[in-house]
């Protein structure tokens, strides 16, 4: 598994594109929380809900795949059920993103395994936020 400190640190500080997997147009939500902050340390943001079609002043997309073939997509942010993972993953291995994150009480091996195996990095049942705030990695520039 992809975690320790230095392989946070660089994927974060060079990452500039994330799609948050579940973003709700909730406030209170978690995923509307984290992807808020993600904003505003300069990260550009693709909302993934098959239910929104605008979120943070973002268009939303219903599925990965659904996102244009030219955007790219450096980390894939997931606030999805576990047993929701796995065709987000699928989605995420067949775009060719650099990473794939699951969010606080979120993991799936299987899905973690198969990402692994196409060079994929998989972070799991951690908080991208708290990370990037524990480390202290400076916004992003454009």
């Amino acid at each position: 598994m992809a975690d320790s400190d230095e392989e946070i640190r660089t994927l974060l500080a060079r990452a500039r594109t994330i799609a948050v997997v579940g973003l709700s147009d909730k406030p209170n939500r978690d995923s509307n929380a984290v992807a808020r902050y993600l904003l505003s340390q300069g990260y550009d943001i693709i909302p993934v809900n098959p239910n929104l079609t605008e979120v943070l002043g973002r268009r939303a997309f219903p599925s990965l795949r659904d996102v244009p073939a030219g955007q790219r997509v450096d980390i894939v942010d997931i606030f999805r059920r576990r047993d929701q993972v796995g065709p987000v993953v699928d989605e995420a291995i067949a775009r060719g993103v650099g990473a794939i994150w699951m969010q606080l009480g979120v993991w799936n091996e299987a899905a973690a395994e198969e990402a692994h195996m196409h060079g994929i990095p998989v972070f799991q049942d951690v908080c991208i936020m708290q990370e990037h705030r524990r480390l202290r990695i400076a916004p992003v520039r454009a």
